[in-house]
């Protein structure tokens, strides 16, 4: 049987990554906007998502799709892929419309909108200390350039970057600001989630629940008036997240990446495919 889906999905997956603690940090959704009724779950990447789909499956009707929506503010491109290829492993006995992936919350010109409207809420004088969860090195260096390009044209003069680790806050990005000559620091959030030490949330759970809904509703009015599922679009987000790739060895037979990606069962895999060109990675 395949399903014909309107403009509702029969379920909705939210899966979290870096950003949000694994979905953690996600604020529960009060279901207006659009998703009023609408069975939600919240899982991590692999194994936690292919048992989200799993149940989900179960219990919503065949005729209606359950959509998978990646829940990152652009900064996590790998979540994206790797949710798809859950998809894509979840789908592979059920009918044609049966899953979809939802474009991403967010890219990283959402994130630098986002936080140039957090800036514009403080005054010119403070420091903004933007600060994430340490991620990989490529996910990390994509949170310095779009603090620059929150910091260009902006009020303030300092825009930092401050990491969190497993072993540390943010005592380095602080001091770094201080020692620049600032007076004050507002630690601004690029994530999900309002720890203690932020002045407010990125996005607050009204704004959260609206961009959900809009992700939601084109990912169904794509898998019905297109026959999309999205997985397309997902498997390929983050084909250029990484090393630079060149298209010197078109002859060579292989295609390798440097980082590996979740199977959907939690093995990792060493993302080294064969593909009908090949790819030579420039380190």
């Amino acid at each position: 049987m395949t399903a014909t889906p309107g403009d509702r999905p029969g379920a909705l997956v939210l899966v979290g990554g870096h950003e949000s603690a694994a979905g953690r940090d996600l604020p529960p959704l009060p279901g207006r906007d659009g998703l009023a009724g609408v069975p939600t779950r919240v899982a991590g990447a692999g194994r936690a998502l292919a048992r989200a789909l799993a149940a989900a499956l179960a219990e919503t009707p065949p005729d209606r799709p359950v959509v998978v929506l990646p829940m990152t503010l652009g900064r996590d491109p790998r979540l994206v892929s790797d949710a798809a290829r859950t998809v894509r492993w979840a789908a592979r006995e059920e009918p044609a419309g049966r899953l979809a992936l939802a474009p991403p919350f967010g890219t990283p010109d959402h994130l630098v909108g986002w936080l140039r409207a957090a800036c514009r809420r403080l005054g010119g004088d403070e420091a903004v200390l933007i600060a994430a969860a340490s991620a990989d090195p490529f996910d990390d260096a994509e949170l310095y350039r779009v603090a620059a390009l929150v910091r260009a044209n902006g009020a303030q003069r300092l825009v930092e970057v401050g990491l969190r680790s497993a072993t540390g806050g943010l005592e380095d990005g602080l001091d770094r600001c201080r020692r620049l000559g600032a007076d004050r620091v507002v630690v601004t959030p690029a994530a999900f989630g309002a720890p203690a030490d932020v002045a407010q949330p990125l996005l607050s759970p009204a704004a959260i629940e609206a961009i959900v809904a809009a992700r939601v509703a084109t990912a169904c009015h794509r898998l019905a008036a297109h026959g999309d599922d999205g997985l397309a679009d997902g498997l390929a987000a983050d084909h250029v997240h990484g090393f630079a790739h060149t298209h010197e060895g078109e002859h060579a037979g292989g295609h390798a990446h440097p980082h590996g990606h979740a199977h959907p069962h939690g093995h990792a895999h060493p993302h080294t495919h064969a593909h009908d060109h090949a790819h030579a990675v420039a380190g």
